[in-house]
């Protein structure tokens, strides 16, 4: 059987089709919240991959969107479907290393103001429409931004998804990987749909790390997770009595009885085809049950993620309050991008009113 694949260019026509069913979103992330918003008014369940949104507004809104029209969800955040993050998970939360004191989790640095050179628009690239609702004068095309790559003949792309290391663009490593590491500390604490009330950059008043403080008197950091390993990404969850280490295909404990040992190598691409986690995905929409990494968890990290970077940019430290979803007396943050932002004619967030302006 020759395979089918349909092409769009405007993916609205898509959504029209009454014969699908889900739709898994992999667009910039810029173009999550329209496109999910969307799907979810089309009656379409959802998959996103990670981080949910670029901006804290988009996060909420997809989150309004998918449980007001009563859509199956799944953020891509698929180290909540790995063993080893499962167990890490349950032993933290069993109370097997004792209370958490701190966690360090490593994910890599904040993005950068765009510095790509200007280069010419190809002819067959319709860039106002990758553009969508960004609303920033300095995005231009590049193509480590936007890669080209042919079906006929078959050309892939050299580089990939280069946007996502620029602010302008993306949310650096804080957000591409703390997606997946902040996701699985904020689930080990019991943290889904809450998160830090305080973030701290480093560099302020000589903070080491970057720091973020929850009510509790948790303290997490953005800092190596293991010292023979200081770049990896991973997270080591400090207790008052003992500690846990885990990371893709590796867990390792201060009382190693408490593991179920099932290491492994990871082979390349392995967590991007993520087949555990798509495959809970499938059984939910058949099921109609929660996803493993529901809306509602995709949006409070995506919510952590961006309050880190707007500290950073800031310069010093954010308070947040997670049960009000707001700043604590900080107009200057509200009015950040990346809480908010005017989206470019002739787009609108909806359900959000704030996002347009009102």
């Amino acid at each position: 059987m020759n395979p089918r694949c349909d092409r769009y260019e405007f993916f609205e026509e898509m959504l029209e089709r009454k014969d699908i069913d889900a739709i898994e979103i992999a667009l910039p992330d810029h173009w999550h919240a329209l496109a999910a918003i969307y799907s979810c008014e089309a009656g379409k369940d959802v998959y996103c991959q990670k981080p949910l949104a670029y901006t804290i507004t988009e996060g909420l809104a997809i989150m309004r969107s998918a449980l007001d029209n009563h859509r199956v969800f799944q953020v891509g955040s698929q180290q909540r479907s790995s063993k080893e993050f499962q167990q890490a998970i349950e032993l933290v939360r069993a109370g097997k290393i004792g209370h958490i004191e701190k966690i360090y989790a490593k994910v890599g640095n904040p993005p950068k103001p765009l510095d790509l050179p200007e280069e010419a628009v190809p002819a067959n690239l319709n860039f106002n429409q990758w553009l969508g609702p960004l609303n920033d004068p300095k995005v231009h095309y590049h193509p480590d931004l936007c890669p080209p790559i042919s079906l006929d003949p078959k050309v892939d792309e050299k580089l990939w998804a280069a946007w996502r290391w620029y602010c302008e663009t993306g949310n650096g490593y804080t957000a591409d990987w703390g997606a997946h590491m902040f996701d699985i500390a904020q689930a080990a604490i019991g943290m889904d749909g809450s998160g830090p009330i305080e973030y701290i950059p480093k560099g302020y008043k000589d903070t080491k790390y970057m720091t973020m403080k929850y009510a509790n008197g948790i303290v997490m950091t953005e800092q190596p997770y293991r010292e023979d390993n200081p770049s990896a990404q991973g997270i080591q969850f400090v207790g008052d009595k003992g500690w846990l280490k885990v990371a893709r295909g590796y867990i390792e404990c201060s009382d190693p009885k408490l593991l179920n040992r099932e290491e492994k190598k990871v082979g390349e691409g392995e967590y991007e085809v993520s087949s555990p986690h798509m495959q809970n995905f499938i059984d939910c929409v058949r099921s109609r049950r929660k996803t493993i990494a529901p809306v509602e968890v995709g949006c409070s990290t995506n919510t952590l993620c961006c309050l880190a970077n707007i500290a950073v940019e800031l310069k010093r430290p954010v308070k947040w309050d997670p049960a009000t979803l707001s700043f604590i007396d900080d107009k200057e943050a509200e009015n950040h991008r990346l809480y908010w932002y005017e989206y470019r004619n002739p787009y609108t967030l909806r359900y959000f009113p704030r996002a347009n302006g009102k």
